[in-house]
């Protein structure tokens, strides 16, 4: 089984915010192959169902970003997931809004979510896709991450979920490569 974990912070304050990038391709995901997330399990919004042919859980952990590790180590356990078959997707502000990077595994870089996972996991040898925010520029980081995406960025944001959305489920179809291949470009300007 497949474990497709969207990072993001739970309620309706936080709702289309920077650090839900996660929870916004999961819910794209959970469109695009009507899959229910509307089970509270394992400290998480979850739904199952079958995508590509595999079984997979979509996960939206609510335990707020920081503490997402304590949902994915719960569930992990419980289901007895390989760590090939865990996929987790946050927001990056290092990469340009827009930008999609799928990778086979790697650190947590200055990311608090990944951080989390990667410390109650004890592995970092997962596959992630990280969705560009873009930098803060003037404001404090953490207010930019939390705060509501710009009227200007709102069509881009909405393209790279989509693609995001897409990009996850070519991994379940065609595997890891052929989605990096596929869907890691530097900017959605590129298409």
């Amino acid at each position: 089984m497949f474990v497709i974990a969207g990072l993001g912070n739970p309620g309706k304050k936080y709702e289309n915010t920077r650090h839900n990038m996660g929870f916004l391709v999961v819910d794209r995901i959970a469109e695009k192959t009507g899959i229910k997330v509307n089970k509270i399990k394992h400290k998480a919004l979850v739904g199952d169902g079958m995508i590509s042919g595999h079984k997979a859980l979509l996960v939206k952990p609510q335990t707020y970003m920081n503490l997402s590790g304590v949902s994915l180590r719960e569930i992990v356990d419980y289901y007895g997931v390989n760590m090939s078959d865990l996929i987790v997707i946050y927001d990056d502000f290092d990469l340009e809004t827009g930008a999609i990077r799928i990778r086979k595994k790697g650190s947590a870089g200055s990311h608090n979510g990944m951080k989390s996972v990667i410390g109650h996991l004890g592995s970092g040898e997962f596959p992630r896709l990280r969705i560009g925010i873009g930098k803060s520029g003037l404001l404090d980081w953490k207010d930019f991450v939390i705060g509501k995406v710009a009227s200007q960025e709102k069509g881009t944001i909405a393209g790279a979920v989509d693609r995001a959305a897409d990009a996850v489920i070519c991994i379940l179809e065609k595997g890891i490569d052929k989605a990096m291949n596929e869907y890691n470009i530097r900017s959605n300007k590129l298409e």
